[in-house]
């Protein structure tokens, strides 16, 4: 099987998969977790809207990965980068039985501060390289 190319838009990086939403969340939990993601926070907007608007949305979920290590060395430099903190991962239903599962780009988000701190800028490097992997590895 021909691994799928990963789609660029202005915030990030995504990927169609061949999985049923549920295992699809599960899938990207563990391949997060190969790169040294943990899950600080889960948001499920389907429940979210239900709730707070009555209203039905397909199966749609943002994940608050953080990488401990890159995220300390981010602080150290830019106590304020908190803000930009964690890195949102998305998983929602697409077709039957796909999902999309798409990444924030950490460059993208860098520029919102306008940084020239090379250590800040090798960071989002590092990240968007792990998160990625984490994405095309699905």
């Amino acid at each position: 099987m021909i691994a799928q190319r990963l789609q660029h838009s202005k915030f990030g990086f995504s990927k169609t998969i061949d999985l049923p939403f549920k295992e699809a969340v599960q899938k990207v939990r563990g391949a997060l977790k190969d790169e040294g993601f943990g899950i600080l926070c889960e948001i499920d907007i389907k429940e979210k809207l239900k709730e707070k608007l009555g209203v039905d949305f397909r199966d749609y979920v943002i994940l608050g990965a953080c990488n401990p290590p890159l995220a300390y060395r981010t602080l150290q430099q830019e106590i304020g980068i908190g803000l930009l903190l964690p890195c949102n991962v998305i998983v929602y239903e697409t077709e039957l039985g796909k999902s999309e599962v798409a990444a924030i780009d950490a460059k993208t988000m860098l520029s919102v501060v306008g940084s020239d701190n090379a250590t800040l800028n090798s960071v989002a490097d590092e990240v968007n390289e792990k998160l990625e992997r984490v994405i095309s590895g699905l």
